[in-house]
């Protein structure tokens, strides 16, 4: 069996180049060794020995070229027929060493490649580590700086925990003092529980009279005295809602009003109320001005009245609304007061707060009122006959609580109902209003 030596590094392997070399070299076949230089590589053959041939031909031609012996033509064609089958059986076996080798190299080569793609990644990790580390070493520094921060402040807390510490102290020499002198009251307790109970007596006694004579004291002051507003009533110990007479400004002549005693405050002056259609509000000039209707239920208090009492000093106009759903809402003014007939009772208004809007119903700056008789609104149509009622009309404006009257599913698309646009739009007629006023510094 041949032996095959190849020692290559770095080169191509060519098996034509090899196979050419080795026929060259035929002619020295008698020797053991046979090797074949192809550019850096270098191929060595070992011929075997002559024990291990298997065949008695091959082993009678070897010996016969060891021992360089003449023969004959025929056995000179027969030793090269046998020489021919084994360099053709080794170039095979050559065959397959390259094949190898070849698979050998590329096989180094995936592994380089391998290899450099294992020291990138190394590199990255490497690179990671050390930002990994930067990190690290800010996240030590802010450790430490922490660290002194809490130092600073725990010598603070302590520093206050000794002075907390010093005020208990204080503290505690008082209360022991004070102790003292509970036990000291404690001893002439008896004695002033006595007292309190003959002064509770006596205070029951006095109260009781008390109340008696304030009973008395209301039925006359209610049976002979008048009141400018609702809040003298109110100032005076009257609290109960109702219907007092009042009288005008500066003069004996007397006026019913309805007082609401008990709504914010009380102390309210009913101006104007509707809550159920039973009184017509489509009026002359000269029934706006006296007044109209039942203090108790619907009525108009009177222009002329209410002028004469918003002059004398600054009063505020709550507007409350119902409509037919149960919602209730209502419109504040803090400064509310008309001007006289001759001005045609005008309205003035100002500071608008509340539930019925954020812009005023009644237009601004103030309108002069108007009658079915008396049209003085800024629109050509006179909005009194057309809207009904005596109402503050701009243009036939957003607003009038003196309209007609429409029960409820047929309150709807009446624009000449009772009407707050800014809470309930301009076709919706209300269920209830009511007017109110009060003194300013109530």
């Amino acid at each position: 069996m041949w032996q095959i030596v190849c020692f290559a590094l770095g080169c191509d392997l060519v098996l034509a180049a090899a196979y050419s070399n080795f026929r060259r070299s035929m002619d020295s076949i008698g020797k053991r060794q046979y090797q074949v230089q192809h550019g850096s590589c270098s191929y060595t053959f070992l011929l075997p020995e002559t024990d291990n041939c298997r065949s008695s031909s091959s082993s009678y031609v070897s010996n016969a070229v060891q021992r360089d012996a003449p023969l004959d033509y025929d056995d000179s064609v027969q030793r090269l027929q046998v020489l021919e089958n084994i360099m053709e059986n080794n170039t095979q076996w050559l065959m397959k060493v390259l094949n190898q080798t070849t698979r050998l190299e590329l096989q180094l080569l995936e592994h380089s490649l391998s290899t450099s793609k294992l020291e990138r990644q190394i590199l990255d990790q490497t690179s990671e580590i050390n930002k990994l580390q930067d990190k690290n070493s800010f996240l030590e520094k802010k450790v430490l700086d922490m660290e002194d921060k809490h130092v600073v402040q725990l010598q603070t807390i302590k520093e206050e925990k000794d002075q907390l510490q010093v005020l208990v102290s204080k503290q505690n020499s008082v209360i022991e003092e004070l102790e003292k002198q509970l036990v000291t009251a404690t001893v002439n307790n008896s004695a002033l529980q006595k007292q309190q109970h003959d002064l509770m007596e006596t205070v029951h006694n006095l109260l009781s009279l008390m109340s008696t004579n304030s009973a008395k004291t209301s039925a006359v002051k209610e049976e002979q005295i008048v009141f400018r507003d609702c809040a003298d009533a109110f100032k005076s110990g009257l609290k109960k809602s109702g219907v007092y007479t009042l009288t005008f400004p500066n003069s004996t002549q007397e006026k019913k009003a309805f007082c609401d005693m008990e709504s914010s405050g009380g102390g309210w002056t009913f101006i104007q109320r509707r809550e159920d259609g039973s009184v017509d509000f489509q009026k002359t000039w000269k029934e706006y001005k006296l007044g109209f209707g039942n203090p108790s239920g619907e009525y108009w208090l009177g222009n002329e009245f209410v002028s004469q009492l918003t002059n004398q000093q600054r009063y505020v106009l709550k507007i409350q609304l119902k409509d037919w759903e149960g919602n209730e809402a209502y419109s504040l003014y803090d400064h509310f007061y008309l001007s006289s007939e001759e001005l045609n009772y005008r309205i003035h208004l100002k500071g608008l707060t509340g539930t019925a809007g954020k812009i005023s119903s009644i237009s601004q700056p103030g309108n002069d009122f108007s009658t079915k008789d008396a049209d003085n609104d800024k629109c050509i149509c006179k909005c009194s006959q057309m809207l009904t009622g005596g109402w503050w009309f701009d243009a036939c404006g957003p607003s009038n609580l003196n309209g007609m009257y429409y029960p409820q599913k047929q309150n709807t698309n009446k624009f000449n109902g009772i009407k707050w646009y800014y809470w309930k739009g301009s076709g919706y007629s209300l269920k209830g209003t009511a007017m109110m006023i009060r003194p300013a510094d109530f």
